[in-house]
């Protein structure tokens, strides 16, 4: 620990929101986590940053392009860069706790330290999913129903993509399941987040199928996550489990391996607007969903209607930075008007 992580803590043992900082619960490679006490003798976990330049060289693909982001930041400058990633994660979990998703409450951050709600009790920190052994297969499904359930949370109630979910961040403490370290989170329309999502979606599909759970395809799960038509309840992935059980075939299968390698767009400035038109099924179908839309094909449009909304696109350049989900709404909405 540095002289400038010592220096922080002292702060904030002064303002009284802790009195002592003890063991390290957990390391990893981007920040280690202690276990903190107050004068009241609550516990509390507090994350420290590691400030290492080379730790966050991968960072970029997490914060360009991001709203929250737009002006920039220090990337040259690691100190700065990494007090802004646990600011980011202290808004993050913010963000969660308020839309009812299980998260430590965070209390507060200075510079590169962020200190939450401990997550567990006498220095002993709840497990990780990856720890947890449960005695009947039934536990296990309960499980990953809830774990389905706080990735559409996050994505339609946050507007939020985790970006590293996996049993390694989920934690099982007084039997419901608790997310961890969001700094790496995005929104929603970040260029990148349904690329992650899918990515979330197969961590999460083969930590589970590892333990004999009974797993949506990774395509039926990503549409789970992302359809604004769909009416989700517990109840309804419960059902929809059980028909996925008693009937998964090769077509299934040779589907979802299509769906891991199809490039998925997220915003216009990705596509070129002459192949807007020209995109596989598979693709439009990605689109209508994640723009809330259940019906029509993009194909059927007027060619004066696609002409003119790719001219449109051409004058706007802030239109190319705009999600897809809103190109579908124009052209449904000059289609009305027609």
């Amino acid at each position: 620990m540095d002289s400038r992580t010592r220096i922080i803590l002292l702060k904030l043992i002064k303002k009284q929101l802790l009195d002592e900082v003890s063991g390290c619960i957990s390391t990893g490679k981007e920040a280690n986590v202690y276990h903190a006490l107050n004068a009241s003798e609550e516990e509390f976990a507090v994350k420290i940053y590691k400030t290492s330049i080379l730790v966050f060289k991968d960072r970029n693909r997490y914060v360009d392009g991001e709203y929250r982001f737009r002006r920039g930041y220090c990337r040259h400058n690691p100190r700065k860069m990494v007090a802004m990633w646990a600011e980011k994660e202290f808004r993050n979990l913010s963000r969660m706790r308020a839309a009812g998703i299980a998260v430590p409450l965070p209390v507060a951050v200075k510079g590169h330290v962020l200190v939450m709600e401990f997550l567990g009790k006498h220095m002993i920190a709840a497990s990780t999913l990856k720890e947890v052994s449960f005695e009947t297969l039934e536990e296990w499904e309960e499980t990953y129903v809830s774990v389905v359930e706080i990735l559409r949370m996050m994505y339609h109630s946050c507007k939020l993509v985790h970006a590293d979910f996996s049993e390694y961040n989920l934690l099982l403490h007084q039997s419901k399941v608790y997310v961890i370290d969001v700094s790496q989170a995005v929104e929603f329309d970040h260029p990148m987040a349904l690329e992650f999502l899918r990515r979330d979606c197969a961590n999460i599909n083969s930590f589970f199928e590892s333990k004999g759970t009974g797993v949506f395809g990774l395509k039926q799960l990503f549409y789970l996550i992302v359809d604004k038509a769909l009416k989700f309840s517990r109840e309804r992935v419960r059902e929809l489990l059980k028909e996925r059980k008693e009937g998964v075939g090769e077509e299934d299968r040779f589907s979802d391996a299509l769906f891991k390698e199809l490039h998925i767009p997220r915003t216009l400035f990705e596509v070129e607007p002459e192949k807007l038109f020209t995109a596989s099924e598979e693709q439009l179908d990605i689109i209508k969903r994640v723009a809330g839309f259940d019906e029509g094909n993009l194909k059927e449009m007027p060619e004066t209607i696609r002409e003119e909304h790719l001219s449109l696109i051409h004058i706007s350049e802030p239109t190319r930075r705009t999600p897809i989900s809103y190109a579908v709404f124009c052209l449904k909405k000059k289609k009305k008007k027609k």
